[in-house]
Protein backbone atom coordinates (compact mmCIF):
# COMPACT_ATOMS: atom_id res chain seq x y z
CA UNK A 1 0.00 0.00 0.00
CA UNK A 2 0.83 3.41 -1.01
CA UNK A 3 2.62 5.07 2.31
CA UNK A 4 2.16 8.42 1.59
CA UNK A 5 -2.36 6.99 1.17
CA UNK A 6 -1.47 5.74 4.86
CA UNK A 7 -0.47 9.12 6.21
CA UNK A 8 -3.20 10.65 4.65
CA UNK A 9 -6.02 8.16 6.25
CA UNK A 10 -4.09 8.49 9.70
CA UNK A 11 -4.18 11.94 8.88
CA UNK A 12 -7.61 12.78 8.44
CA UNK A 13 -8.49 10.07 11.14
CA UNK A 14 -6.71 12.07 13.64
CA UNK A 15 -8.21 15.27 11.97
CA UNK A 16 -12.26 14.00 12.59
CA UNK A 17 -11.02 12.82 16.19
CA UNK A 18 -9.80 16.25 17.15
CA UNK A 19 -12.58 17.98 15.38
CA UNK A 20 -14.68 15.86 17.62
CA UNK A 21 -12.65 16.79 20.82
CA UNK A 22 -12.92 20.17 19.93
CA UNK A 23 -16.69 20.18 19.44
CA UNK A 24 -17.16 18.34 22.91
CA UNK A 25 -15.10 21.12 24.27
CA UNK A 26 -17.16 23.64 23.45
CA UNK A 27 -20.52 22.15 23.79
CA UNK A 28 -21.31 23.48 27.57
CA UNK A 29 -21.01 26.81 25.64
CA UNK A 30 -23.08 26.19 22.61
CA UNK A 31 -25.70 28.32 23.34
CA UNK A 32 -23.95 31.67 24.43
CA UNK A 33 -21.47 31.01 20.95
CA UNK A 34 -24.75 30.77 19.33
CA UNK A 35 -26.04 33.99 20.02
CA UNK A 36 -22.50 35.53 19.56
CA UNK A 37 -22.70 34.61 16.61
CA UNK A 38 -26.46 35.72 15.41
CA UNK A 39 -26.10 39.17 17.45
CA UNK A 40 -22.54 39.70 15.76
CA UNK A 41 -23.96 38.93 12.09
CA UNK A 42 -26.98 41.15 13.19
CA UNK A 43 -25.50 43.96 14.21
CA UNK A 44 -21.94 43.80 12.07
CA UNK A 45 -23.70 46.66 10.37
CA UNK A 46 -23.83 49.11 12.89
CA UNK A 47 -20.19 48.35 14.07
CA UNK A 48 -18.98 48.96 10.91
CA UNK A 49 -20.84 52.47 10.97
CA UNK A 50 -18.98 53.22 14.27
CA UNK A 51 -16.35 52.05 13.52
CA UNK A 52 -15.73 54.11 10.01
CA UNK A 53 -16.25 57.74 11.96
CA UNK A 54 -13.83 56.44 15.56
CA UNK A 55 -11.10 54.21 13.51
CA UNK A 56 -10.92 52.25 16.99
CA UNK A 57 -11.95 48.79 16.74
CA UNK A 58 -11.98 48.04 20.76
CA UNK A 59 -14.73 50.97 21.43
CA UNK A 60 -16.43 50.21 18.60
CA UNK A 61 -16.94 46.94 19.00
CA UNK A 62 -17.58 48.33 22.93
CA UNK A 63 -20.19 50.69 22.20
CA UNK A 64 -21.79 47.85 19.91
CA UNK A 65 -22.40 45.78 22.69
CA UNK A 66 -23.65 48.79 25.12
CA UNK A 67 -26.67 49.39 21.89
CA UNK A 68 -27.31 45.59 22.23
CA UNK A 69 -27.42 45.90 26.02
CA UNK A 70 -30.32 49.05 25.63
CA UNK A 71 -32.03 47.70 22.52
CA UNK A 72 -32.04 43.90 23.51
CA UNK A 73 -30.90 42.99 26.60
CA UNK A 74 -32.31 45.76 29.32
CA UNK A 75 -35.80 44.84 27.43
CA UNK A 76 -35.40 40.96 28.19
CA UNK A 77 -34.61 41.39 31.51
CA UNK A 78 -37.21 43.46 32.13
CA UNK A 79 -40.14 41.06 30.47
CA UNK A 80 -38.31 38.21 32.10
CA UNK A 81 -38.72 39.68 35.63
CA UNK A 82 -42.47 40.57 35.33
CA UNK A 83 -43.24 37.15 34.02
CA UNK A 84 -40.82 35.41 36.59
CA UNK A 85 -42.68 38.13 39.49
CA UNK A 86 -46.52 37.66 38.32
CA UNK A 87 -46.17 33.40 37.16
CA UNK A 88 -44.70 33.15 41.14
CA UNK A 89 -47.74 35.03 42.52
CA UNK A 90 -50.10 32.67 40.62
CA UNK A 91 -48.95 29.62 42.16
CA UNK A 92 -48.51 31.16 45.42
CA UNK A 93 -52.15 32.26 45.12
CA UNK A 94 -53.07 28.64 44.19
CA UNK A 95 -51.08 26.75 46.62
CA UNK A 96 -52.95 28.62 49.47
CA UNK A 97 -56.40 28.06 48.20
CA UNK A 98 -57.43 25.46 46.20
CA UNK A 99 -60.56 25.56 46.81
CA UNK A 100 -61.09 29.51 45.04
CA UNK A 101 -59.57 27.76 41.69
CA UNK A 102 -62.02 25.03 42.60
CA UNK A 103 -65.36 26.83 42.83
CA UNK A 104 -64.34 29.34 39.76
CA UNK A 105 -63.89 26.81 37.81
CA UNK A 106 -66.95 24.85 38.70
CA UNK A 107 -69.10 28.23 38.09
CA UNK A 108 -67.22 28.30 34.67
CA UNK A 109 -68.42 24.91 33.84
CA UNK A 110 -71.91 25.85 35.29
CA UNK A 111 -72.42 28.83 32.97
CA UNK A 112 -71.54 26.51 30.73
CA UNK A 113 -73.84 23.47 31.52
CA UNK A 114 -76.70 25.99 31.67
CA UNK A 115 -76.04 27.55 28.63
CA UNK A 116 -78.96 26.71 25.92
CA UNK A 117 -76.77 25.59 23.27
CA UNK A 118 -75.07 22.99 25.25
CA UNK A 119 -77.78 21.67 27.47
CA UNK A 120 -77.99 18.29 24.64
CA UNK A 121 -74.48 17.66 25.53
CA UNK A 122 -74.69 16.79 29.01
CA UNK A 123 -71.63 17.70 30.12
CA UNK A 124 -70.05 15.89 33.87
CA UNK A 125 -69.71 18.91 35.94
CA UNK A 126 -67.52 17.27 38.52
CA UNK A 127 -65.40 15.48 36.23
CA UNK A 128 -64.51 18.36 34.38
CA UNK A 129 -64.27 20.33 37.24
CA UNK A 130 -61.66 18.04 38.66
CA UNK A 131 -60.04 17.53 35.45
CA UNK A 132 -59.55 21.43 34.99
CA UNK A 133 -58.51 21.51 38.67
CA UNK A 134 -55.86 19.65 37.50
CA UNK A 135 -55.01 21.38 34.75
CA UNK A 136 -54.59 24.34 36.64
CA UNK A 137 -52.42 22.87 38.98
CA UNK A 138 -50.20 21.24 36.73
CA UNK A 139 -49.29 24.30 34.42
CA UNK A 140 -48.69 26.39 37.74
CA UNK A 141 -46.45 23.70 39.13
CA UNK A 142 -44.40 23.66 36.04
CA UNK A 143 -44.49 26.99 35.71
CA UNK A 144 -42.87 27.50 39.30
CA UNK A 145 -40.42 24.15 38.65
CA UNK A 146 -38.77 25.76 35.84
CA UNK A 147 -38.27 29.49 37.18
CA UNK A 148 -37.00 27.58 40.27
CA UNK A 149 -34.21 25.97 38.17
CA UNK A 150 -34.14 29.26 36.80
CA UNK A 151 -32.84 31.02 40.15
CA UNK A 152 -31.01 27.94 41.13
CA UNK A 153 -28.83 28.25 38.24
CA UNK A 154 -28.12 32.16 38.32
CA UNK A 155 -24.55 31.58 37.98
CA UNK A 156 -24.54 28.77 35.49
CA UNK A 157 -26.67 31.82 33.66
CA UNK A 158 -24.14 34.28 34.17
CA UNK A 159 -20.86 32.38 33.45
CA UNK A 160 -22.76 32.00 30.07
CA UNK A 161 -24.09 35.39 29.68
CA UNK A 162 -20.41 36.44 30.23
CA UNK A 163 -19.03 34.10 27.96
CA UNK A 164 -21.05 35.50 25.17
CA UNK A 165 -20.43 39.04 25.83
CA UNK A 166 -16.83 38.17 24.84
CA UNK A 167 -17.01 35.82 22.20
CA UNK A 168 -19.01 38.96 20.79
CA UNK A 169 -16.61 41.70 21.01
CA UNK A 170 -14.03 39.65 18.90
CA UNK A 171 -16.87 38.60 16.64
CA UNK A 172 -17.28 42.05 16.37
CA UNK A 173 -13.40 43.37 16.01
CA UNK A 174 -11.92 40.00 14.56
CA UNK A 175 -14.92 39.25 12.14
CA UNK A 176 -13.12 39.85 8.98
CA UNK A 177 -10.06 37.64 10.29
CA UNK A 178 -12.42 34.68 11.31
CA UNK A 179 -14.37 35.11 8.21
CA UNK A 180 -11.20 34.91 6.10
CA UNK A 181 -10.36 31.39 8.55
CA UNK A 182 -13.71 30.13 7.57
CA UNK A 183 -13.49 30.57 4.25
CA UNK A 184 -10.16 28.67 3.41
CA UNK A 185 -11.60 25.71 5.86
CA UNK A 186 -14.88 25.34 4.40
CA UNK A 187 -14.51 21.93 1.83
CA UNK A 188 -17.10 23.97 -0.17
CA UNK A 189 -15.28 26.89 -2.43
CA UNK A 190 -16.32 30.41 -1.47
CA UNK A 191 -19.01 31.54 -3.14
CA UNK A 192 -21.07 28.74 -1.59
CA UNK A 193 -19.34 29.51 1.83
CA UNK A 194 -20.53 33.06 1.62
CA UNK A 195 -24.41 31.69 0.49
CA UNK A 196 -24.80 29.92 3.19
CA UNK A 197 -23.17 32.53 6.18
CA UNK A 198 -25.75 34.75 3.97
CA UNK A 199 -28.59 32.20 4.54
CA UNK A 200 -27.44 32.50 8.51
CA UNK A 201 -27.53 35.50 8.87
CA UNK A 202 -30.71 36.83 7.10
CA UNK A 203 -32.93 33.94 8.87
CA UNK A 204 -31.78 34.65 12.43
CA UNK A 205 -32.23 38.31 11.56
CA UNK A 206 -35.60 37.98 10.17
CA UNK A 207 -36.63 35.54 12.66
CA UNK A 208 -35.70 37.95 15.72
CA UNK A 209 -37.38 41.05 14.20
CA UNK A 210 -40.44 39.39 13.43
CA UNK A 211 -40.65 37.69 16.80
CA UNK A 212 -39.65 41.18 19.06
CA UNK A 213 -42.09 43.42 17.03
CA UNK A 214 -45.07 41.29 16.48
CA UNK A 215 -44.33 39.89 19.88
CA UNK A 216 -44.58 42.83 21.59
CA UNK A 217 -47.18 44.56 19.49
CA UNK A 218 -49.45 41.05 19.89
CA UNK A 219 -48.58 41.01 24.11
CA UNK A 220 -49.35 44.47 24.45
CA UNK A 221 -53.10 45.08 22.83
CA UNK A 222 -53.47 41.09 24.17
CA UNK A 223 -52.92 42.12 27.75
CA UNK A 224 -54.36 45.41 27.27
CA UNK A 225 -58.01 43.96 25.66
CA UNK A 226 -57.74 41.31 28.27
CA UNK A 227 -57.76 44.52 31.04
CA UNK A 228 -60.68 46.44 29.73
CA UNK A 229 -62.38 43.15 29.97
CA UNK A 230 -61.41 42.66 33.50
CA UNK A 231 -59.74 39.02 33.05
CA UNK A 232 -57.43 38.56 36.16
CA UNK A 233 -53.73 38.32 35.31
CA UNK A 234 -53.61 40.37 32.33
CA UNK A 235 -49.96 41.55 32.33
CA UNK A 236 -49.49 37.62 32.66
CA UNK A 237 -51.34 36.75 29.66
CA UNK A 238 -50.18 39.51 27.71
CA UNK A 239 -46.39 38.17 28.05
CA UNK A 240 -47.72 34.72 27.78
CA UNK A 241 -49.12 36.01 23.85
CA UNK A 242 -45.73 38.12 23.81
CA UNK A 243 -43.84 34.33 23.74
CA UNK A 244 -46.15 32.66 22.21
CA UNK A 245 -45.95 34.79 19.20
CA UNK A 246 -42.53 32.70 18.41
CA UNK A 247 -45.27 30.42 16.73
CA UNK A 248 -46.40 32.35 13.09
CA UNK A 249 -49.83 31.91 12.89
CA UNK A 250 -51.87 30.54 15.83
CA UNK A 251 -49.14 31.51 18.66
CA UNK A 252 -51.23 34.17 20.72
CA UNK A 253 -54.39 32.43 19.17
CA UNK A 254 -53.92 29.53 22.02
CA UNK A 255 -54.95 32.29 24.77
CA UNK A 256 -57.32 34.88 23.52
CA UNK A 257 -59.52 32.83 21.55
CA UNK A 258 -60.08 30.55 24.36
CA UNK A 259 -60.92 33.47 26.82
CA UNK A 260 -63.03 34.88 24.63
CA UNK A 261 -65.30 31.98 23.77
CA UNK A 262 -65.55 31.22 27.92
CA UNK A 263 -66.44 34.55 27.94
CA UNK A 264 -69.30 34.22 25.63
CA UNK A 265 -70.32 30.51 27.08
CA UNK A 266 -70.20 32.38 30.48
CA UNK A 267 -72.63 34.71 29.54
CA UNK A 268 -70.33 37.61 29.99
CA UNK A 269 -71.41 38.73 26.15
CA UNK A 270 -69.51 42.13 25.77
CA UNK A 271 -66.43 40.85 26.82
CA UNK A 272 -66.43 37.79 24.66
CA UNK A 273 -67.30 39.53 21.84
CA UNK A 274 -64.49 42.12 22.28
CA UNK A 275 -61.63 39.51 22.76
CA UNK A 276 -62.41 37.79 19.83
CA UNK A 277 -63.32 40.60 17.74
CA UNK A 278 -59.92 42.02 18.95
CA UNK A 279 -57.74 39.32 18.35
CA UNK A 280 -59.26 38.46 14.77
CA UNK A 281 -58.70 41.82 13.50
CA UNK A 282 -55.87 43.71 15.57
CA UNK A 283 -53.78 40.33 16.97
CA UNK A 284 -54.23 38.03 14.01
CA UNK A 285 -54.20 40.45 10.99
CA UNK A 286 -50.71 41.76 12.68
CA UNK A 287 -49.40 38.44 12.29
CA UNK A 288 -50.72 38.01 8.72
CA UNK A 289 -49.94 41.47 7.47
CA UNK A 290 -46.47 42.46 9.41
CA UNK A 291 -44.75 38.72 9.67
CA UNK A 292 -44.52 38.93 5.61
CA UNK A 293 -43.33 42.68 5.54
CA UNK A 294 -40.58 42.18 8.68
CA UNK A 295 -39.44 38.57 7.22
CA UNK A 296 -39.32 40.57 3.51
CA UNK A 297 -37.91 38.16 0.89
CA UNK A 298 -34.80 37.45 2.16
CA UNK A 299 -36.21 34.03 3.85
CA UNK A 300 -38.02 32.38 1.16
CA UNK A 301 -39.68 29.72 3.22
CA UNK A 302 -43.18 28.30 3.25
CA UNK A 303 -45.51 29.19 6.13
CA UNK A 304 -45.61 25.38 7.09
CA UNK A 305 -41.91 25.18 6.88
CA UNK A 306 -41.81 28.08 9.23
CA UNK A 307 -43.94 26.86 11.47
CA UNK A 308 -42.56 23.04 11.85
CA UNK A 309 -38.99 24.52 12.01
CA UNK A 310 -40.00 27.27 14.99
CA UNK A 311 -41.57 24.34 17.06
CA UNK A 312 -39.26 21.51 16.36
CA UNK A 313 -36.53 23.93 17.12
CA UNK A 314 -38.13 24.60 20.30
CA UNK A 315 -38.40 21.40 21.24
CA UNK A 316 -35.45 20.09 20.67
CA UNK A 317 -33.37 23.10 21.65
CA UNK A 318 -35.06 24.96 23.77
CA UNK A 319 -36.15 28.50 24.18
CA UNK A 320 -33.05 29.57 21.42
CA UNK A 321 -34.75 26.52 18.91
CA UNK A 322 -36.73 30.00 17.58
CA UNK A 323 -34.14 30.84 15.74
CA UNK A 324 -32.13 27.65 15.39
CA UNK A 325 -34.82 25.90 13.72
CA UNK A 326 -35.58 28.38 11.25
CA UNK A 327 -31.38 28.28 10.63
CA UNK A 328 -31.26 24.71 9.63
CA UNK A 329 -34.19 24.73 7.28
CA UNK A 330 -32.88 27.81 5.58
CA UNK A 331 -29.34 25.97 5.54
CA UNK A 332 -31.36 22.99 4.27
CA UNK A 333 -32.76 24.32 1.31
CA UNK A 334 -29.93 26.34 0.22
CA UNK A 335 -27.91 23.04 0.00
CA UNK A 336 -30.38 21.68 -1.50
CA UNK A 337 -30.32 24.16 -4.07
CA UNK A 338 -26.88 23.97 -4.71
CA UNK A 339 -27.23 20.29 -5.60
CA UNK A 340 -30.10 20.68 -8.28
CA UNK A 341 -27.74 23.23 -9.82
CA UNK A 342 -25.05 21.20 -9.83
CA UNK A 343 -27.04 18.14 -10.83
CA UNK A 344 -28.57 20.03 -13.38
CA UNK A 345 -24.87 21.17 -15.10
CA UNK A 346 -22.60 18.12 -14.48
CA UNK A 347 -19.06 19.06 -14.82
CA UNK A 348 -18.15 18.03 -18.67
CA UNK A 349 -16.19 14.52 -19.05
CA UNK A 350 -12.49 14.85 -20.05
Amino acid sequence: MDPKKVQNVIFFVILGLVTLLFLYLLKPFFTPIFWAVVFAGIFRPLYRRIDRKLKRPNLSATLTLLAIILIIIIPAAVIGSLLVSESIQIYNSISKDTSAIEMKVRNVIGHFADNPYLKGFALDQSFLTEKFTEGVKSIANYLFVHLTNLTQNTIIFLVQFGVMFYALFFFFRDADRILASIMRMSPLDEARTTILYHQFTTTARATLKATVVLGGLQGISGGFIFFLTGIDGAMVWGLLMMVLAILPGIGCAIIWAPAGLIMLLSNHLWEGIAILTFGILVIGLADNLLRPVLIGTDVEMHPLLVFLSTLGGLIVFGLSGFVIGPIIVALFLSIGEMYDKLTDNPPSAG
